[in-house]
């Protein structure tokens, strides 16, 4: 009997086009082609074929880069879209968290302050009352 695996969540099922491949990566590779083939032919004969390819598959290699990449569902250009503007204009924080290890700690300082005020303001009024008494 013939097994037919199921995707669980279809939102990740990409349609196909032709040949198996999407609508996107149809068009990167023709571009890629469109390109690549032409600056083959032209440099074959004055820098060599294996230079020629060389050159050809450099100038192809980002077509298939944005072609096949894909990172959380995002394509290639979005997501260097994103690096380059976090990197050159780095937003304002929409939010701050407050350490509490900070807040305890002042807080404690607080109460050793308090508590070093108290005695030591005790122990002069003490001391001025039994001197008074004495008198």
């Amino acid at each position: 009997m013939a097994f037919v695996s199921v995707p669980k969540d279809l939102s990740k099922v990409k349609t196909k086009v032709a040949f198996n491949l999407t609508k996107r990566q149809l068009i990167c590779f023709s571009i890629a082609g469109a390109i690549g083939l032409p600056v083959y032919f032209l440099t074959r004969v004055p820098i060599g074929t294996s230079a020629a390819v060389l050159v050809m598959i450099a100038l192809m290699l980002p077509f298939f880069f944005i072609a096949m990449y894909e990172k959380d569902g995002l394509p290639a250009e979005i997501v260097i879209r994103n690096i380059i503007r976090v990197k050159l204009w780095p937003g304002t924080r929409l939010y701050k968290t407050e350490n509490l290890y900070e807040y305890l700690e002042m807080e404690a300082k607080n109460i050793a302050i308090e508590e070093q005020a108290a005695r030591t303001t005790g122990t002069t009024s003490a001391k001025k009352h039994r001197a008074g008494a004495k008198k």
